[in-house]
């Protein structure tokens, strides 16, 4: 365990890449090929915990040596899980849905050392409460963000943020898709400096 051991991202996400260059440490990425589909009667935190290190884990046979980072994220209303809308259409009535209610952000972390078989998981919460929109604002909002990709059709860290009320959590980049106060915990508990 040092500093030395190299780190690889399971995930394509360009946001969690973002991210995860705010730590200046040296990592590559590689996407994992998993089923990302919820088990019935699963709870949504115990969903994102399992999908993350699911994530991690798919990597662990090509990449044995290094220290694999898995994260996945939902966003919930009451009960119910919303993921990524996929379509304009469907970020629209997500968002609709979500006008004056406040969404819950469920975001796993694991962070695996295949080799030694080290592992560390989290789920971070992070609370969105959206003011009521107007069908015209959501629809500006989505065509100017273009959120497709997004769980809740919601991007904080832009445009987004002018749909809310309130927001409520511990680590802002959770919301945005890898908890970085808590990854952060994970390496240097590895022994990798942070900073």
């Amino acid at each position: 365990m040092n500093s030395s051991t190299p780190i690889v991202l399971a995930s394509s996400s360009p946001y969690r890449k973002e991210l995860l260059e705010r730590l200046n440490i040296p990592f590559a990425c590689q996407s994992p090929n998993i089923d990302e589909s919820r088990l019935n009667q699963e709870a949504p935190e115990t969903y994102v915990e399992r999908l993350a290190i699911a994530k991690a884990t798919a990597l662990a046979e090509a990449y044995p040596e290094y220290l694999i980072i898995g994260s996945d994220q939902c966003s919930v209303v009451g009960s119910d899980i919303v993921g990524k809308p996929g379509t304009r259409e469907a970020a629209i009535a997500q968002l609709q849905a979500s006008s004056g209610k406040t969404l819950t952000f469920l975001t796993g972390l694991a962070v695996i050392s295949p080799l030694s078989g080290w592992q560390r998981t989290a789920v971070s919460r992070f609370e969105v409460k959206f003011r009521d929109l107007s069908r015209a604002e959501i629809e500006r909002y989505i065509d100017a963000e273009q959120p497709l990709d997004c769980a809740g059709s919601f991007k904080s860290e832009r445009l987004g943020v002018s749909l809310t009320q309130a927001m409520r959590g511990d680590d802002p980049s959770a919301l945005v898709g890898l908890p970085l106060i808590q990854l952060s915990t994970f390496l240097r508990e590895y022994g990798i400096n942070c900073p």
